[in-house]
């Protein structure tokens, strides 16, 4: 009876060492608004690869790009919103509340 222990102790632990990793975490950049600005201003990224907007002010902000091709809508003091842009390109957006406030993403 101790042998098939060790028999089934050992072949549960190479089951364990054959079975596929996990999956590693998705890489994600962080854009920070504050002082009325996306800091950085301008980003390059590759397709797929997520960016997320963190607002520091005392205020709501949007990331609205040129042409619509995203649109966070409001974005809360303290909250985020993310986004993975799919197509390689260069996208300009801003803050639609505050039209000085400019950005730049390039897609790889």
């Amino acid at each position: 009876m101790c042998m098939r222990a060790t028999v089934w102790g050992c072949l549960a632990s190479c089951v364990v060492a054959a079975s596929p990793a996990a999956p590693a975490a998705q890489h994600s950049v962080t854009v920070t608004i504050e002082g009325m600005q996306f800091k950085p201003a301008e980003l390059t990224v590759h397709a797929g690869e997520r960016i997320v907007w963190v607002n520091k002010d005392l205020f709501p902000h949007t990331v609205t790009a040129v042409g619509k091709a995203f649109d966070s809508g409001a974005i809360a003091s303290n909250a985020s919103w993310s986004y993975a842009p799919a197509k390689k390109g260069d996208y300009s957006y801003g803050c639609s509340f505050h039209p000085s406030m400019k950005g730049m993403i390039k897609v790889q």
